[in-house]
């Protein structure tokens, strides 16, 4: 089984999925490991009100640096056929987000949610902390529009969200996009496609944890080391 501990708001995420699914394209539906999608909130007391823009916050994280890394950003993105805008995106609270994901796991959608919600939230500017957006999101990939509406309006998939957190906590996951495979170390999915195939299917050990700097705190914050996978 590989685990894979991502949030919406984490662009290196959107990036490792595509990374991800290069990886698996060649790789034989029978040999293909059981991949579980698991919730990690970079900013769980997030609001849910949109703020200033991720590439505006990272000017506060990075200062001068920040034109240089928001760039090299959208053209990693570029190079998986990504459109990263990072001057739409604005980080507010996953929660929600993370609930449907749980409800589109359980009905066999999980891959679908999550890349409907990257897309929107990345490419498309989208609140994906307002219940309409949800709801519309959800139906898109492929839920049935009565179960997101009876999610959004209660708490279900609270407690998931939250073990899963715990759970990558306990693992020693400490940033986003990390894989446990077989409930190893945590190791970066911001890999070449050849290496994380070799990862997935058992052909090589992982090799070291996810970078600790990789998008702890808030919205986009990714540092080098992660980023530098593929330099």
């Amino acid at each position: 089984m590989v685990e894979i501990f991502s949030d919406v708001l984490c662009p290196w995420c959107y990036i490792g999925k595509r990374r991800l699914s290069a990886a698996l394209a060649d790789v034989p539906h029978g040999h293909r490991p059981r991949i579980v999608w698991r919730a990690y909130e970079l900013d769980p007391d997030g609001e849910r009100e949109p703020g200033p823009t991720a590439a505006e916050a990272m000017v506060r994280w990075w200062g001068d640096q920040a034109t240089a890394r928001v760039e090299r950003i959208r053209a990693l993105g570029a190079a998986e056929g990504l459109e990263l805008n990072l001057h739409l995106a604005r980080p507010v609270n996953t929660f929600d987000a993370h609930r449907l994901c749980g409800l589109a796991a359980d009905r066999g959608r999980a891959d679908q949610m999550m890349e409907r919600l990257l897309r929107a939230y990345h490419t498309e500017g989208l609140n994906v902390a307002d219940p309409q957006v949800l709801q519309r999101l959800g139906e898109e990939a492929g839920l049935d529009a009565e179960d997101v509406r009876a999610v959004l309006a209660g708490t279900g998939y609270a407690q998931r969200v939250r073990a899963d957190r715990r759970r990558g906590v306990e693992h020693g996951v400490t940033g986003v996009p990390s894989l446990l495979v077989d409930g190893g170390p945590p190791v970066s999915a911001v890999q070449p496609p050849a290496a994380l195939r070799r990862l997935l299917t058992g052909t090589a050990r992982p090799l070291g944890r996810a970078a600790p700097e990789a998008q702890r705190g808030r919205a986009t914050r990714a540092s080098s080391q992660t980023g530098s996978a593929d330099s």
